[in-house]
């Protein structure tokens, strides 16, 4: 076994894998960036190594630093975690060479299923379900139209290193598969140094499930059941889950022995992951394989109860696996959320900047369990991914899995940056989700036009009206106890109050109670206890028995509840008051019509369009990069640009003016 390894990445996969080896009396080192410089794996770690700037291609994703601090610390093994340089076979190849460990697949392995195009041949020749398609490198846009007419639309337009929804679009025409050629083979070079791009049908009504395989040195080959992850936003996955409601036995079997074979026929030695595409009569197709460890694999861990990341460190030191298929079970039910720092009130936008609150859930062995990268106090990075986090909650069921994650989200008090909470919240309480009766297309489908903050369903208001209630009679409680008070004018405490939200009355009563609180509202008592302070923006205690986790902060003369994925302003005022508030004139936002504002804070690299130019609605006017993600301006309707208000290469603010129109 190694004395130490050296972790080739950062944030949350960095920490997870410090985790499993401090579990195994295994000393980690840790790389950064100089954006890093403070994150948490570098904490963590018991060395850590300084390897340049911040953009990736000059720190994250350079091997000879890598392997000069391997040399520099004494690591005997690299884990690469996901992204960067861990489905890179020259950097596989080249530890290999240097005498270093590579914990994860051999290089031929990496070589064979890391090319989408070579990957799809051998899958064929594995026996290996596959979609029809073209499977060598398309050359020109034109080109690119040409096969996906052949092939007939929809089809995907993949890029051969591909990987995380990047370099990878759906064209339902000939000029969107000429567009999505162009931008697969640019966003395919910027992020991983290789614009193959190839195309396949794209399956209707499909689902995304996967297999997660484990092999050793020894040919021992085994899957760890499935995961579904159809739920998906521009092919970035939002929840995952394990197993799927959509699987039964005999095509769960089917799958995981195709997936063996596959990992068979290239000796494949480390956890990896074989993605099939299944339509909605079961009929499953391989996609690619993914020779590294996923995202989320914690729904893997613990359903099955292994530690992939321990297995992973194994099988790199030689060892054997210890346990065959027929031992290895199926327990419960585990959902992942994967938190964003992103808008979804602003079409999912990236958000960055400082995380002036973080604090997560509680963890509880085998309920609830989040991984995370990220501190109170740290930033959150316009160079790098924009996950903070992942929660991951566990029960016998998968209703009782769907109950724990919403509950765990509840808690997750996150301030400074936008996230995708109330979102995932949403998901999580739609009827067609919690059936368990959805595709790869449900988000587009069931929010077509974005998301808003009506698309947040909250079915028990009266939770709302009781927090809220209580934690103001708190407040008036500790006001009536300020001394010096003029004799004949001390402050009283009232006890019918009218409750404001969204635009409505509530009229209700306040009383104390031993140990909490009573609020009385439409004919009905509700019983409030719990331990809330008021710098605490986590409430949890009881109402009426039932344990609540809600969060509650106080915004001026207002509180900011959230729960469910909902957030609401609340204010609690006098009869008198809320009648005199109807009277005061509302404040009319200015007209910003006629400027492009930056929706979010990037880079922008293009400017499509001078001064004095007349533009046609749809025409492109500009390009911003954001955590390695290009987002394209277009023109909403037809103008005329009067003024360029920034320039290529800017770094942009939100809302930072880019072009004002005539």
């Amino acid at each position: 076994m190694f004395d130490k390894i050296l972790i080739a990445n950062r944030g949350e996969i960095a920490c997870r894998v410090i985790k499993t080896a401090r579990k195994m009396g295994i000393k980690t080192v840790a790389v950064y960036s100089e954006a890093d410089r403070d994150a948490m794996h570098v904490e963590m770690a018991d060395e850590a190594v300084c390897i340049g700037p911040p953009p990736s291609k000059e720190s994250y994703l350079v091997m000879d630093k890598i392997i000069a601090a391997c040399k520099q610390t004494g690591a005997q093994a690299v884990h690469p975690g996901y992204g960067f340089l861990s489905e890179n076979q020259e950097f596989s190849r080249r530890l290999e060479e240097e005498g270093i460990a590579f914990i994860g697949p051999k290089h031929y392995s990496v070589a064979a299923m890391g090319d989408k195009i070579a990957s799809k041949k051998l899958a064929l020749d594995a026996k290996v379900n596959t979609i029809p398609g073209y499977n060598d490198a398309i050359e020109t846009p034109d080109q690119a139209v040409e096969i996906a007419r052949g092939i007939g639309y929809p089809v995907m337009i993949k890029a051969s290193a591909g990987g995380g929804g990047k370099g990878l679009r759906v064209a339902f025409s000939d000029r969107e598969a000429h567009e999505g050629f162009s931008s697969c083979r640019t966003e395919a070079k910027n992020a991983f140094g290789d614009d193959r791009v190839f195309i396949e049908k794209f399956v209707e009504e499909p689902r995304h499930i996967e297999i997660q395989v484990l092999g050793d040195a020894h040919g021992t080959v085994v899957y760890l059941w499935e995961r579904e992850c159809s739920i998906q936003r521009r092919h970035q996955k939002v929840l995952e889950e394990a197993p799927s409601p959509f699987l039964d036995a005999a095509t769960r079997k089917a799958m995981g022995e195709q997936a063996c074979a596959l990992a068979r026929a290239v000796k494949y030695q480390s956890a990896g992951t074989v993605e099939f595409v299944v339509d909605k009569d079961r009929n499953f197709y391989f996609l690619e394989m993914n020779t590294r460890l996923q995202v989320e694999h914690p729904v893997t861990e613990m359903i099955t109860g292994l530690d992939l990341v321990e297995q992973m460190i194994r099988v790199a030191a030689g060892e054997k696996l210890s346990f065959a298929q027929s031992d290895i079970t199926l327990t419960g039910w585990a959902m992942e959320a994967r938190v964003c720092a992103e808008d979804p009130f602003r079409n999912f936008l990236p958000s960055i900047g400082r995380l002036v609150r973080f604090i997560p859930p509680p963890e509880e062995a085998g309920k609830v369990r989040v991984d995370t990268g990220v501190f109170e106090g740290g930033e959150v990075s316009m160079y790098y991914d924009s996950m903070i986090a992942k929660v991951i909650a566990h029960g016998p069921t998968r209703d009782d899995a769907i109950a724990g994650l919403r509950e765990a989200l509840n808690g997750f008090a996150i301030r400074g940056v936008s996230q995708n909470i109330s979102f995932v919240s949403a998901v999580l309480a739609h009827p067609r989700f919690q059936s368990g009766k959805f595709t790869t297309a449900f988000i587009a489908e069931e929010y077509p036009k974005g998301f808003d903050a009506s698309m947040v369903p909250h079915d028990a208001p009266e939770l709302l009206i009781a927090v809220a209630g209580s934690v103001h009679y708190r407040y008036l409680k500790r006001n009536s106890g300020i001394v010096g008070q003029m004799a004949g004018l001390e402050f009283k405490i009232l006890k019918h109050y009218v409750l404001l939200m969204n635009g409505e009355e509530y009229d209700i009563q306040v009383r104390d109670i031993e140990g909490g609180h009573v609020v009385t509202w439409n004919g009905k008592e509700y019983d409030i206890r719990g331990e809330w302070r008021f710098y605490d923006p986590v409430f949890r205690g009881m109402i009426n028995g039932q344990e609540i986790v809600m969060q509650v902060e106080r915004v001026g003369p207002r509180y900011r509840l959230t729960h469910w994925g909902l957030q609401v302003d609340i204010e609690v005022v006098s009869r008198r008051a809320a009648d005199l508030m109807k009277l005061m004139p509302k404040k009319v936002p200015p007209d910003l019509s006629k400027f492009l504002l930056s929706p979010m804070p990037g880079l922008l690299t293009q400017l499509a369009v001078k001064a004095g130019q007349e533009v046609k609605a749809g025409e492109k006017l500009a390009a911003i990069e954001a955590m390695k993600m290009e987002n394209v301006l277009k023109a909403e309707q037809d103008c005329v640009v009067a003024e360029v208000l920034a320039n290529p290469g800017e770094s942009l603010s939100v809302d930072q003016p880019i072009l004002r129109f005539q």
